[in-house]
């Protein structure tokens, strides 16, 4: 049963969660809030084979809440870098990210906004970006759908390789690269436009494919004539992300004043 009464993270929750439907036995990593519930919850509805950790140092039954806990997890073994490391360079690792600029290829960046030799501004540097990309599937959430974060031309540091053919070594992508789906205030997209190009393939209620091609520096490929709309949260699915997954609601925090998910009844 659909709930109608759900707030525009919670249905980002649920569409992230879709990234690991299908992802079988694999260590998933949900960077930021929404990203990291919406991995719960997916390993507490259809796919309990992913392994989650508390964030920290170990790998837990359970997804373990953001923010305070409110009772110790049930602990399976150590996540330690050696471990951590050896599921990503394997292929066994899907994380779902949030960059600060991407471009139609799906090229990412977290490093610097402007000239990297005089940046406007500095950020995290490329970290494990690069060996990411290349080592196992990535999705990516972007919290504020604008031309800023997805770019005309090309990203002004790329830290993720994407799938543009003029940065490819001896014509061909690497071996791993695998970008599957983006996550957004507005709608969801793959890649499965022309040359693995950025495409919209559901809309968010009340937004429409304009609202987002004048919110994005290049143009989209649209998965049809007429989009799906992205699926609305259950009621089961808004149990468990408040009982389970999310008590402290820290979900709430991630949009300013929580807005609702269908905008046609906002």
């Amino acid at each position: 049963m659909t709930d109608t009464s759900y707030s525009l993270a919670e249905l980002v929750i649920v569409a992230c969660a879709e990234a690991f439907r299908d992802a079988g036995e694999v260590m998933v990593t949900g960077i930021g809030p929404l990203p990291r519930i919406g991995a719960g919850l997916a390993k507490l509805t259809f796919a309990p084979d992913i392994q989650t950790t508390d964030s920290e140092s170990l790998y837990t039954s359970e997804p373990v809440p953001p923010g305070k806990r409110q009772a110790e997890p049930e602990f399976e073994g150590w996540a330690s870098y050696d471990r951590v490391f050896s599921a990503l360079w394997s292929g066994k690792r899907h994380a779902l990210v949030g960059p600060v600029q991407i471009d139609r290829y799906g090229q990412a960046n977290i490093s610097v906004i402007g000239d990297h030799r005089k940046p406007k501004a500095a950020m995290l540097g490329a970290r494990g970006f690069p060996g990411n990309s290349i080592s196992h599937p990535n999705s990516f959430f972007l919290p504020s759908h604008n031309k800023r974060a997805f770019v005309e031309s090309e990203v002004d540091f790329v830290c993720m390789a994407g799938y543009n053919p003029a940065r490819y070594l001896n014509g061909k992508p690497p071996a791993g690269l695998d970008l599957r789906l983006i996550v957004t205030n507005l709608c969801v997209m793959d890649f499965g436009g022309p040359d693995h190009q950025i495409r919209v393939i559901s809309l968010h209620p009340g937004v429409t494919f304009e609202d987002v091609q004048e919110n994005t520096g290049f143009p989209l490929a649209r998965i049809a004539d007429d989009i799906p709309t992205t699926p609305a949260p259950t009621a089961e699915q808004l149990e468990l992300i408040a009982t389970r997954i999310d008590p402290n609601n820290v979900r709430a925090g991630v949009f300013k004043d929580n807005p609702a998910g269908n905008r046609k009844a906002a």
